[in-house]
């Protein structure tokens, strides 16, 4: 290895490194102040003197205790001027006395044609010195080597370009946690304890933790006045007597929509609030259903929003990801009226496609949670419009597959 100078080694060169240069100007005992400023560096000067047991301090005085003859390190920089190395090499690299000398194009380019070289490199193009060299036959049509960058898997790519979306439309991203209480996840969102989504055929119920901490005791006996009899909202209710023990069993959420129900008990109006995160139901596994997907949530809550604004949210979102064509057909839900499913069109599959579920949330939704303006609610899934997208013929592959090559080669249609 070849090194060189640096532009402070050149300096010490000619002047003497620092510790020199305190001996050279300090008599056997001087203050301070007469060479602190006369000095190159004068701390690192103090600091080999001290650790060679040149010098020491004492009542604000230098004290030089011995001066010798000749210093290695100062050899050793003089022979590295000369293009010489010694054993004190990596204690001139460690002060940046000297660096590691790097060969230029050209230099690299000379070696390898005094080696007769075989293989074309780029210090060879660069300098035009490939014209002198010899060598073995190319075919130039032959595919180079393939190199596999690494990138982002496509579910993670969505679900950032859908945050961008929301966030540019003024949204605020919300989150909850994924072992949901039945409260939160049914009972606010006006949900009856005897639906059958509820029965363990449908949703995850958890053994440990078995139950979970209600909200405050206003809002659950809300609920429950809602559920027996429809509380103030006008409504007669579900006419049953609604079970708190019930309600505090914990489940794995079945939709991000608790998250909403969460979100409302803390805001005020006007608010936009989105969410997207995973969510778990208990679907026999196949091509198109997996136990658990991702979800897209969303709610705006305002006194001046009608159904025609939630189905501008919900146009204006789709057309940013990348769908021309959007409609919507009648639905119904438990928590919102009027409610509505939206649908894209898929160019190449020549069909509509559901997407989720829609609506205006229910007075028994938002009047236990202390809103009293309108409010606008949406569930989107994400999995399934991209894997029709991009021409796969199972949603497995999303989660259980791990197939490199074809994630590798998986492209998107946004951009």
């Amino acid at each position: 290895m070849v090194y060189e100078l640096t532009e402070e080694g050149r300096n010490y060169i000619k002047k003497g490194l620092p510790e020199m240069q305190l001996l050279k100007m300090a008599k056997k005992n001087v203050d301070i102040s007469t060479v602190k400023n006369e000095i190159d560096n004068f701390a690192i000067a103090m600091q080999w003197a001290k650790k060679n047991g040149w010098a020491k301090i004492a009542s604000g005085k230098i004290e030089i205790l011995s001066r010798p003859e000749k210093y290695p390190i100062y050899e050793s920089l003089k022979k590295v001027e000369k293009g010489n190395t010694d054993e004190n090499i990596e204690m001139l690299v460690s002060r940046n006395l000297v660096v590691l000398k790097r060969e230029d194009a050209k230099t690299k380019a000379e070696k390898l044609l005094m080696n007769d070289v075989g293989d074309l490199t780029s210090d060879l193009i660069i300098t035009g010195l490939w014209k002198k060299a010899k060598f073995k036959k190319y075919n130039v049509e032959i595919s180079g080597e393939k190199i596999n960058i690494g990138k982002r898997h496509i579910l993670s790519l969505y679900i950032e370009k859908i945050r961008e979306i929301f966030l540019d439309m003024g949204f605020t991203e919300a989150a909850g946690p994924l072992v949901e209480s039945s409260f939160w996840n049914f009972d606010a969102l006006y949900q009856p304890q005897d639906h059958p989504a509820r029965d363990l055929a449908d949703t995850f119920y958890m053994k440990i933790p078995e139950n979970a901490r209600l909200a405050s005791k206003g809002i659950v006996n809300a609920v429950k006045s809602v559920h027996e009899n429809g509380g103030n909202t006008g409504s007669t209710g579900w006419g049953y007597k609604w079970s708190e023990d019930f309600a505090k069993k914990c489940i794995l959420r079945t939709h991000t929509t608790s998250v909403s129900a969460r979100s409302l008990s803390k805001i005020n109006s006007p608010a936009k609030i989105f969410c997207v995160g995973r969510v778990f139901r208990n679907e026999t596994i196949d091509y198109k259903h997996l136990p658990e997907f991702t979800q897209v949530e969303g709610i705006v809550v305002d006194e001046n929003v009608c159904f025609r604004d939630l189905l501008g949210y919900l146009k204006e979102f789709y057309k940013r990801m990348g769908f021309q064509k959007i409609r919507f057909r009648p639905a119904y839900f438990p928590y919102t009226e009027m409610s509505v499913e939206p649908e894209v069109y898929f160019e190449d599959k020549k069909e509509w496609m559901e997407l989720g579920g829609a609506g205006i949330f229910r007075p028994e939704v938002t009047q236990p949670l202390g809103i009293k303006s309108p409010v606008l609610a949406w569930g989107l899934g994400l999995e399934r419009p991209i894997f029709l997208k991009i021409g796969l013929n199972d949603i497995r592959y999303f989660y259980y597959k791990n197939d490199l090559k074809m994630l590798r080669e998986m492209k998107t249609w946004l951009q």
